[in-house]
């Protein structure tokens, strides 16, 4: 069995009973473990005006935890584009590739990451942005080191500091739109299969692939961003899962409260409809204990036809995250740092 790279998606979820700053604490020692035990990568998500994520920064995240690590990648998943100015966005990431030289990942984003309003505060162009996303990507690509075109209005400022490597750009999407933005361009892209329950996941990377134009010597590079949860027993992960259920109920109303206990989740006094919805997540849901967890997500790779997989792991309870991180690290047999699907 081909086994993919293994990474980590980190949303800084807040769980109930505690703030913000125990969020970002956990993303901290979680980033430290996952680069003892030799994954990949380490993304952090970006959300604003949250009762769910803490991550509202994650250029701050990833230069306390390129400082703290040695050897794991670490990245966006992703920065909004749309609301900064792509020079900024590219001097805070050249930035951070004086920290962590050869160990930055951009990876960048279109959707707002908030609701409308909060959108507005950012950037109150972020409407008309969105519809730039390519241009702006095109400008932030070239102070990366591209360089701009050459009737363009900026071409002769440049993005400090000029340090002697880039950040990996990747593109970030959960419909085709990404998908094909990403080809265009000539960069890796990654499916937020945990935002979709996979809907569109094949089509938009088979997009991806047919549309790909070589730009940079380097072939197709496709990932997904997968929830899943490994226990030491089945009955655990089950457990560990309802808190998840009941928060993506939330989450379809348009509603981001804190991340629950599974007691209160267990609790819940949901409707027969909510209880029909949670069955058929669960039915689709990657939990299990590691070599079951392991299995399916080889299975997901290889149906896709991706090279990585990054997993979402929220958990109220810290250690069962930690140890959900460690049993996959042991049942993809990550004793070893596993090596990129470029290297």
């Amino acid at each position: 069995m081909t086994l993919p790279a293994l990474s980590i998606l980190d949303q800084s979820t807040i769980v109930s009973g505690k703030g913000p700053a125990e969020a970002i604490q956990e993303s901290l020692a979680i980033a430290q473990l996952a680069d003892r035990l030799g994954y990949a990568r380490y993304w952090l998500a970006e959300h604003h005006n949250s009762q769910s994520h803490a991550g509202s920064a994650p250029e701050i995240l990833i230069s306390a935890i390129a400082a703290t690590t040695r050897r794991i990648r670490v990245g966006s998943a992703g920065v909004m584009l749309p609301h900064y100015s792509a020079l900024k966005v590219a001097e805070q990431f050249r930035a951070l590739e004086a920290i962590a030289p050869g160990r930055i990942d951009l990876g960048l984003g279109r959707a707002p990451g908030s609701d409308g309003r909060t959108a507005y505060a950012l950037n109150p162009n972020a409407a008309s942005a969105a519809d730039h996303f390519p241009a702006q990507l095109r400008d932030l690509l070239g102070w990366l080191g591209d360089g701009l075109p050459e009737n363009h209005p900026f071409r002769e400022v440049r993005a400090s500091p000029e340090v002697a490597t880039a950040p990996e750009v990747w593109v970030l999407g959960s419909s085709d739109y990404g998908a094909q933005v990403a080809a265009f361009f000539g960069l890796p892209y990654c499916f937020a299969h945990f935002i979709t329950d996979g809907r569109g996941a094949a089509e938009a990377l088979h997009m991806y692939r047919e549309g790909y134009r070589d730009m940079r010597g380097q072939p197709p590079n496709a990932a997904v961003a997968v929830y899943a949860l490994a226990a030491d027993t089945v009955a655990e992960a089950e457990r560990l899962f309802a808190p998840r259920a009941l928060w993506r109920l939330h989450r379809d109303r348009g509603s981001f409260p804190p991340f629950p206990t599974a007691e209160e989740a267990l609790a819940h006094p949901y409707s027969e409809a909510e209880r029909a919805r949670i069955e058929r997540m669960r039915a689709t849901a990657i939990i299990g204990t590691g070599e079951q967890v392991r299995d399916r997500l080889a299975a997901l790779a290889a149906e896709l036809g991706v090279q990585e997989v990054a997993v979402l792991t929220p958990c109220h309870d810290a250690a069962a995250r930690a140890r959900s991180v460690t049993l996959l690290a042991e049942a993809f047999g990550l004793t070893q740092p596993m090596p990129l699907a470029a290297e």
